[in-house]
């Protein structure tokens, strides 16, 4: 019996399946290709087409590369290397220009001998910038003639054109992200320094510039490679406005380890270094010990970060472990054959990058995150073991600091693992026993439940009070919490505090640790607006990121911020969360009183006199420190200096109500960046907290002493 169709059914035929051609693809779904439409897809256009000019300078075509960023969200990128060729490509019939710039996969890196090595190896780089643009422009200096093309979402708008005469060789790409796509196109200076320098270290002897002239007072065809602007017009142009850094290091990789050691003292000497070539994989690896706790581990595939490491980082490993027991146990540094140093005691107060150069890296999706060759991790392990002994042999006052330095670790784990099993016993962070201080919540869903970490008893019980019990946790800290960034796990667990932080949340710590065992998925660091409120949430998060930094990264932890004032006129009343929110409310209330004057007809000198009172003495931050309440000209002004202050019905308005509240989301964008912070900011050293300080002390205003 034939089926009755649905007429209600949708149509799935031949004329129901769509092919996207040319770079539609890209425009339809952009972050299969770029990770995201956000901030980080915005800088990864910079970062695909740098890596076709360092691509040229790792085959040792080009030597100098300018990246700047330009009036009108704009950027160029420009090289000296060989330039894209510009004559007719056989199987498209097109320009290899046009070829690269419109069609996915098209490049010098899919087979001959252009490319040994690439870290664009999806050839998609230059093309999906170029889908994902608004506009683009690509000049090519070959055998003496400048060749320009333009481009518009993607789009030729016109032929390949000779458009002059030019010297030397080279590809200069500008474009322009398309707004329709990333819906912030504001460039951090920071961050592409931060990415830049990194790729300056590992491809040394090559000149890399970065330029900020995005408040240059020019036109956007004054940049381009032949205008008809005179160049004295272009020169005086650059000179207002623009910030410019330029990287070059002879030392490569050696240089880096020392930039990422920064103040921290180093145990030996002589770095090791080794460059070499295993079966047709070139490793080149650095590393140093310190007298620092934590590790750093950089790996890169053909200057490819890969922050989730791979094959290489597990071939370094191996042989580091391996290598160090040999000689430890050849020269008696361990006395008995069972014992041995782990991997975590020979990677504790390691600094280390670790870069590989390899014809076809298998990376892990577009964003290259992991490295997953198995042939790396031979290469890296058969490199690191012969070149780490013949190290350890010629050095051996600095063998011997390495192996003091490892056994002096492994004796800390040892003595923190008979702690932490004295602290850990019955299981005590299991979740069996909850903190008596914690007012837990009815709800058992940690998807819908959050916890508020605040300071102290006072704001404890007016968050207690407050809160929507149903889903709302408070757990009140007396005083500040132990500084983990100077003490080791032992000593963590033996904070009553810590400890009741831990159990609260259920996840255990260490090797115990479990995030699917998290009872709360919205984790609310909520301290004071001042000095010490800030220092007890400096310490909070220095305990999430050395040892809950999965719960970071999974989004959890959350910062209050709670108002600094409140400002009451009659029955009206506003909460300012800092003073520029304060100035524009007394600004407001200031306009109002004056409308409503001027409606009545009664305005008068008297009341001019009080609202401009009302404005000027409400910015006195002296009279502020003074008084906790203010009355000027009619408009009440209270500074909040503790959550304890604020009544229940006040701390739920303001800070805890989801319908009304800011809350700020902990991320690290940059992990490296942000141990370097942690370091500086709570470590042992004084001297660099001290620049620290210096430095960015006209940034802070209002500190309350």
């Amino acid at each position: 019996m034939a089926k009755e169709k649905n007429t209600n059914e949708v149509s799935y035929e031949a004329k129901d399946i769509y092919v996207l051609e040319g770079l539609d693809p890209v425009r339809k779904r952009p972050g299969m290709y770029i990770g995201s439409t956000g901030v980080d897809g915005l800088h990864h256009l910079i970062w695909e087409v740098a890596d076709n000019s360092i691509d040229e300078a790792m085959g040792g075509y080009c030597n100098e590369i300018e990246i700047a960023l330009l009036p009108g969200n704009r950027v160029k990128v420009k090289d000296n290397g060989r330039g894209i060729p510009v004559d007719i490509h056989k199987q498209t019939k097109k320009s290899a220009l046009e070829t690269v710039l419109c069609t996915l996969h098209a490049g010098g890196k899919f087979g001959g001998d252009s490319y040994k090595v690439s870290g664009g190896l999806h050839g998609v780089g230059v093309s999906v910038v170029n889908a994902l643009s608004i506009w683009l422009r690509a000049e090519v200096c070959r055998d003496g003639f400048l060749h320009c093309q333009e481009y518009k979402q993607g789009k030729p708008q016109g032929p390949v054109k000779k458009i002059g005469k030019c010297g030397g060789s080279g590809t200069t790409i500008y474009f322009e992200p398309d707004p329709a796509i990333f819906h912030d196109l504001n460039f951090n200076w920071e961050r592409i320094l931060s990415h830049l320098r990194q790729q300056a270290y590992l491809t040394k002897g090559v000149k890399i510039i970065i330029r900020d002239l995005r408040k240059v007072d020019a036109k956007p065809e004054e940049f381009f490679g032949l205008c008809e602007v005179s160049k004295k017009k272009k020169t005086d142009a650059q000179d207002t406005g623009e910030r410019s850094y330029s990287f070059y290091f002879e030392g490569g990789i050696i240089s880096y380890v020392r930039f990422l050691n920064g103040e921290e003292e180093p145990r030996h000497s002589n770095i090791f270094y080794v460059n070499k070539e295993y079966e047709g994989i070139q490793v080149e690896t650095a590393l140093q010990y310190t007298n620092d706790m934590q590790s750093t581990e950089m790996t890169f595939a053909n200057n490819i970060h890969t922050v989730e490491g791979g094959m290489h980082l597990t071939g370094f490993r191996t042989a580091l472990t391996r290598g160090l027991n040999d000689y430890a146990r050849k020269n008696n540094y361990l006395k008995t054959s069972d014992e041995n140093l782990t991997g975590d005691d020979v990677r504790d107060g390691l600094t280390a990058v670790i870069s590989l150069k390899i014809r076809e890296p298998q990376f892990e999706g577009q964003t290259k995150a992991k490295l997953g060759n198995t042939e790396a991790r031979v290469a890296v392990d058969a490199v690191i073991a012969e070149s780490l002994e013949e190290y350890l042999e010629k050095n051996p006052n600095d063998a011997k600091e390495i192996l003091n330095r490892c056994i002096l670790a492994a004796k800390a784990r040892q003595a923190a693992k008979a702690a932490k099993e004295t602290v850990l016993r019955k299981g005590i962070l299991d979740g069996l026993a909850l903190p008596g201080k914690l007012a837990d919540c009815s709800s058992k869903d940690p998807e819908d439940s959050e916890i508020f970490i605040v300071e102290g008893d006072s704001a404890g019980g007016s968050a207690k009070q407050g809160r929507d019990r149903r889903f709302q946790a408070i757990l009140p800290l007396r005083g500040k919490i132990l500084n983990v960034e100077k003490a080791r796990l032992d000593k963590a667990l033996a904070s009553k505090e810590i400890k009741a932080l831990i159990i609260a949340l259920g996840t255990a710590i260490a090797d115990e640790f479990d995030i699917s065992k998290l009872r709360y998925h919205k984790i609310v660091i909520m301290t004071d607006a001042d000095v010490d409120g800030a220092h007890i949430r400096t310490l909070l998060l220095t305990l999430f990121f050395r040892h809950f930094m999965p719960v970071i990264d999974a989004g959890h932890v959350y910062i209050a911020q709670p108002p600094l004032y409140k400002i009451s006129r009659g029955k009206e009343s506003h909460y300012a969360f800092n003073d520029a929110e304060k100035d524009v409310i007394l600004e407001r209330i200031k306009k109002s009183k004056a409308l409503s004057a001027e409606k009545s007809g009664k305005k008068s000198k008297k009341d001019d006199s009080a609202s401009e009172t009302s404005s000027q003495e409400g910015l006195s931050s002296e009279a502020l420190a003074k008084e906790e309440e203010i009355k000027i000209g009619g408009v009440n002004i209270q500074r909040y200096k503790g959550l304890g202050e604020m009544n229940p019905g006040q701390l739920w308005e303001t800070t805890m109500d989801p319908q009304n509240r800011v809350l700020k989301q902990v991320t690290v964008a940059d992990a490296a960046a942000a141990d370097k912070v942690f370091d500086v900011l709570m470590g042992d050293d004084v001297a660099p907290r001290k620049r620290f300080i210096q430095t960015h002390a006209k940034k802070v205003q209002n500190l309350d002493i």
